[in-house]
């Protein structure tokens, strides 16, 4: 019989028996564990305090490095781990588990301490953290044993209190204890703070640097925010302001991207005018498309609905005819998806936040450039790439010009193509794609029907029935209900314009109602055509 954590179950009637069983698997000797995990494996003579140089033979030293920032991650994860069930062991007032907790909880601190302590240097900042942390453990781990010695609840419950001050204190001392700790990881991973001509000299010693740093960020948010601090969004744009590493550019603008994903790296971004260096590479004729795709990458990140500040844009919008100019040229000369992706996806994060992109993107023929773009497989080949196609042509909708060129272009077909896309494999995420480009083509043909003729192009080409189809059968628009309100908008906006094209019935049911009404109704509707 094999218990919840693996090992064998052993049926005992004395509970404290089973409970030091329990205990006894996350218990250690940490003076015995600091002695065997802190021996060094194969340390070069010359290397001060585990200090690794980087050098033209990089692998090795690179290599071990990343092995102890990962270690140093995954023993962080475990202390945290604890700490989160002490928080909740508390609040349900399991008085033995709270201790039993924090005695582990305590052995790891110390453990990770002595280990990382023992293996390089320390920064005397870090020491203090260390010595508090080290303290406030010791405190928990007491207090909590007095609790296991008295049923008082007036005393438990000042105790409580007590706890709970001192564990957020060590949550706090342990995460900022942490940060530089991998702050310290990372210095030691990177280039960006050697010496320039020692680590810039040798394009192949950067090249390797850069993808060593790419690979720290997908460690997460607080790599990609520690990483940014210590300066690395400033290094990497130095090395894509200088021509003798063209050849670095594209990989040093994937990991800008990387960082970019958090706050932090934006913020540095701005400081050192990384737009104007963006527009200056996407606007160079002589740049290889690779390294302009990865530009736009930049753009795409940094425009992201999803960042809380705007700060940036501000600076964006200086350079913004000249990066929308570039983006369209990209979309219209793209080589394969992939280019096209992240060139599109920049300009439809652009359109959402200045109408005049939207007025520029009309200027440079975009409606023409994107649904020729729609007819070719090679740039358009998967839901996330007629995504960003599909969300541009909704916002430049708004504009009264629009309506006129998509009928030019044949757009309400390819509209009414877009409203039935599927998913060719049951990727999650391929899903949601594709319920967005069926809920963004209702939201385009609905602004569009505006026009009369455009209203009557869609009608002729049978959007109603489509349309209708969508709203009555869940399994159509995968159950979402933001098709079913795009679908339901341009179905009314269709009606409006020529009441003949919809049935008595689907008008007593689609559109004479209110839309919440009508929306409630198809919701809660199983599959009918009726």
């Amino acid at each position: 019989k094999i218990d919840h954590y693996g090992g064998p179950h052993i049926s005992l009637q004395v509970d404290s028996v089973q409970r030091w069983m329990d205990d006894l698997r996350h218990m250690t000797e940490v003076e015995c564990m600091c002695v065997l995990q802190a021996k060094p494996i194969g340390v070069e003579e010359d290397s001060q305090h585990g200090e690794l140089v980087l050098t033209s033979g990089v692998g090795a030293g690179d290599h071990v490095a990343r092995n102890n920032l990962q270690t140093l991650l995954r023993r962080a994860l475990v202390v945290s781990t604890e700490l989160g069930k002490m928080f909740q062991r508390l609040e349900k007032g399991r008085w033995q588990r709270v201790h039993s907790t924090a005695v582990r909880a305590n052995c790891h601190v110390r453990s990770l301490v002595h280990e990382y302590g023992a293996a390089r240097s320390i920064p005397p900042e870090m020491q203090k953290y260390e010595k508090s942390l080290l303290e406030k453990c010791m405190e928990l781990t007491n207090i909590t044993e007095r609790c296991l010695h008295t049923d008082d609840e007036f005393f438990l419950k000042s105790m409580r209190e007590a706890i709970h001050e001192i564990l957020t204190d060590v949550s706090d001392s342990f995460s900022n204890m942490i940060d530089m700790a991998l702050a310290n990881e990372i210095q030691v991973c990177n280039f960006v703070h050697r010496p320039y001509k020692q680590y810039f000299v040798i394009t192949s010693t950067i090249g390797t640097s850069i993808n060593n740093l790419l690979s720290l960020t997908q460690d997460g948010p607080q790599l990609c925010s520690i990483i940014a601090k210590e300066g690395a969004v400033v290094a990497l744009f130095k090395i894509c302001r200088q021509d003798r590493f063209r050849e670095l550019y594209a990989h040093a603008l994937r990991t800008v991207a990387s960082i970019c994903s958090v706050e932090e790296g934006i913020n540095q971004l701005d400081k050192v005018d990384g737009i104007l260096c963006l527009a200056d590479i996407l606007t160079d004729e002589s740049s290889v498309e690779a390294a302009r795709a990865e530009a736009a990458a930049v753009v795409a990140q940094i425009t992201s609905p999803h960042h809380t500040s705007t700060q940036h844009l501000a600076s964006f919008l200086e350079s913004m005819h000249d990066i929308v100019t570039a983006l369209i040229k990209l979309c219209e000369s793209a080589s394969c998806g992939e280019v096209f992706l992240l060139a599109s996806a920049a300009l439809a994060n652009i359109t959402f936040f200045d109408s005049m992109a939207c007025e520029i993107l009309l200027q440079l023929n975009a409606v023409h450039i994107l649904l020729q773009a729609c007819r070719d497989q090679q740039r358009v080949d998967t839901p996330y790439s007629k995504d960003q196609v599909v969300t541009i042509l909704a916002n430049l909708s708004v504009l009264e010009p629009c309506a006129s060129e998509v009928m030019q272009e044949q757009g309400v077909e390819r509209l009414l193509l877009l409203l039935g896309e599927k998913p060719s494999s049951p990727s999650p995420s391929e899903g949601a794609a594709c319920e967005r480009v069926q809920q963004k083509a209702a939201v385009t043909l609905a602004r569009l029907s505006r026009d009369p003729d455009v209203a009557q192009t869609a009608i002729q080409l049978k959007a109603v029935p489509r349309l209708i189809q969508l709203c009555r059968s869940p399994t159509e628009r995968n159950n979402s209900d933001s098709v079913l309100v795009a679908c339901l908008a341009a179905l009314r906006r269709l009606a409006a314009g020529c009441p003949s094209s919809i049935s008595a019935a689907d008008h007593q049911q689609l559109i004479k109602p209110r839309l919440v009404d009508s929306f409630l109704l198809c919701s809660n509707m199983e599959e009918s055509f009726v």
